[in-house]
Formats: structure tokens, sequence, C-alpha cells
């Protein structure tokens, strides 16, 4: 009993925690996201007179503090670098880490609760699906998650997501139709491995060719608020798309275990059909674990995604995440001058969302399952 107590006030500490979170990196998006007084977007708002300056909190002396960081340095700062703006430090280019902060905390968390939710809805029909039919079909259906399983599964994502960020990319660019093209016509219709050899062999055919085809064919304007919610939208099915393989499995067991229940056989009997029977009579009774799951997913989900934006395929600068932002602060870590709150703060609020998420996720566990609250008593 007292394990489970324990538990119960910990959940509930890391679920304000989470709450606290939520409301203030996701409710801060239109302000961090929206134009400054000059126009700019304030987490891209930067000032170069005050490029890597510690928080306004930090004393100026000590082992982790910069060289520039003295008490006559810090009085000749404009009132701007002394206040909540600076309360996390700057960036190399002089961003308020503090704005750049809160504005990838949102980005990341929100991708994360949108990836989890996805791929909880996916596997939930697709395991109800396998399990309600049984037989061939159940077999078939599972024999393709038993091969997605099999591949690597960070890799599969990362070339999710580089495998479309390139079809964009020849989207805007048209290089591959323009391409097309000049070998056609360079080949007088006799195919492009003719027109090949005619461009290998006549250098100035190809370039007018080339010339006149970057006529027909000029590049697809892109505004930068579109391509970067295209590469989130990108980013997220990547995400979604190959998390949904575990919640199906969960599924598919519970529906195997609940349509031998009484009560699902009785509305056989009366003339339910299997869509009925799976709306009315089985997702009802599937809510307790795929709400456990959901809730283990969304840090899963946000680990990913600042996994890929740590590696500059995820979420791309200037837009912050979590991930990014970590990877732009361990380049400023050097023993020459450290600016060791660029790394610090991002893994911070990186490392106390994942855990928080965690301990919610494990103590829903044990109130929804009853075999945990009998293990705890």
């Amino acid at each position: 009993m007292d394990t489970g107590r324990r538990l119960g006030r910990g959940a509930r500490a890391a679920m304000g925690l989470i709450a606290l979170v939520l409301l203030v990196c996701i409710g801060t998006l239109p302000w961090t996201l929206g134009p400054s007084t000059a126009g700019t977007p304030r987490h891209k708002e930067s000032f170069s007179d005050l490029a890597r300056l510690p928080p306004a909190w930090w004393p100026a002396s000590g082992p982790l503090a910069t060289p520039d960081a003295t008490p006559a340095a810090s009085e000749r700062l404009p009132p701007r670098a002394r206040s909540w703006w600076n309360a996390l430090g700057t960036d190399a280019l002089g961003r308020s880490l503090a704005v750049r902060l809160l504005a990838g905390g949102g980005i990341s968390l929100a991708i994360g609760l949108a990836a989890a939710a996805i791929s909880v809805c996916i596997g939930t029909l697709y395991g109800a699906i396998a399990g309600l039919a049984g037989g061939a079909l159940d077999g078939a259906m599972m024999r393709i998650v038993d091969v997605l399983y099999g591949l690597p599964y960070v890799l599969l994502v990362v070339l999710l997501a580089v495998a479309s960020d390139a079809v964009v990319d020849e989207h805007v660019s048209r290089h591959g139709e323009r391409t097309a093209w000049v070998e056609r016509e360079a080949g007088a219709g006799a195919g492009r491995a003719v027109g090949r050899a005619a461009m290998a062999q006549d250098p100035g055919l190809k370039s007018r060719l080339e010339a006149e085809g970057l006529l027909r064919f000029p590049p697809r304007m892109m505004s930068e608020g579109v391509r970067t919610m295209v590469d989130l939208a990108v980013l997220l099915g990547a995400i979604a798309g190959v998390s949904w393989l575990t919640v199906a499995r969960v599924v598919r067991g519970q529906v195997l275990s609940l349509k031998t229940m009484a009560f699902v056989e009785a509305a056989r009997a009366a003339g339910a059909g299997w869509w009925g029977i799976l709306r009315r009579h089985i997702l009802p009774n599937l809510v307790g674990p795929v709400v456990v799951y959901a809730t283990l997913a969304v840090p899963q989900a946000i680990l990913q995604e600042s996994f890929l934006s740590f590696l500059g395929i995820g979420v791309r600068p200037p837009m912050p995440s979590l991930g990014n932002l970590a990877a732009d602060g361990l380049g400023e870590l050097n023993t020459v001058r450290s600016s060791w709150w660029l790394l610090a703060f991002p893994c911070a609020v990186l490392a106390a969302t994942l855990v928080s998420l965690n301990v919610v996720g494990e103590g829903l566990r044990v109130r929804l399952d009853p075999r945990s609250r009998r293990s705890a008593r």
C-alpha cells in the first residue's frame, strides 16, 4: 500500500509538472513565434552586441564564468540584457535562450503529442481489426508487424525523414523534371541515353538546353513558413509511421481476450456485426491499456524528435526545438570560452519532461491495471 501511495504522489507531482510545462511552452507559442516590435519573430530576434551572455543571475566570477562576464561589463549592458529576457543567457547570435527554449519546448511537445496520438490511433485500429478478424487475416497482418519490427527502428525513422525531405526538395527545385526534358531534347526523340551521349560530345548543346530548361521549368516558390510546416509534417509522419507497432500487438492481445467474453458472445448472438461489436463493446474496454500506452508513447516521440533534430534532419534552424538547441549548445563547449548554459538548460528541460511523462505513465498503469493494484497492496 505504501508503494502504491508513494507512486500515486509521484505521479500527481509529475502530472502537475507536465501540465505546467504544457501551459507555459505550448501556451506561449503564439507569442514566441509571433513578431516583435521590430517585425522579426521573437525566437529569431538577435542582437550581435549581446552574444553569448551568461544568465543574468549567474555570478561574474567563478569556474564557469565567461571572460567578459565582469561586474564592469555587466553594468554597461542595456536594461534588456539584465531583465527576464536574459534569464537563461543568450546564444552566439545574441538571441534570448529563454525565448528560444519556450518556443523549442512547445514545438517538441506538440510534435510528441501529435505523433503519439496518430500512432495510438493507427495501432489501436490495426490491432483491434486483426484480433477481431482472426484466422488468415490476423496472421497476415501480424506478420507485417513482425517484419517491420525486424527493421532498425531509428534507422527506419531517419530513412523516412531523409527520403521525404528529398521528395520535397525535388518538388521545389524541379531538377529531375528539368534534367529529363534536357536529355529528351538532346536525343531528338531517340531516347534519353542518346541525349546524354550527345551532350557529352557537345558541351555547348548541354549548356544551351540547360539554360532553356531553366526557363521552361523554373524552381517553385515556397515560403519559409510553408517549408517549415512541410518539414514538421514530414517529421511527424516519419515518427508516427513506425511508432504504432507495439500498441498494435498490445491491443490485439486484449481483443483476443475480450472477444471470448460473455457480453461479446451475447452481442454476436443478438445479430450485431463486427463493426458494431468493435465500436460498442471492444473499444470501450481498451481505454485503460490505450491511455497508458499513449502516455508512455509521448516521451518516446519527443526523444525521437530531439534525436533527429540533434542530427540535423528534424526541426531545422532557425526554428528551435529541444534537439537542435542541444546540438547548438554542444558546439559552444570548449576550453577557451565555454557557454555552458546553451547545453545545460535544453538538456535539463528535455530530461525533466521525459522523466515526468514516464512517471505519469507508470502511475496510470498502476491505477488502471488491476494486477498492479493487487501487487501494490
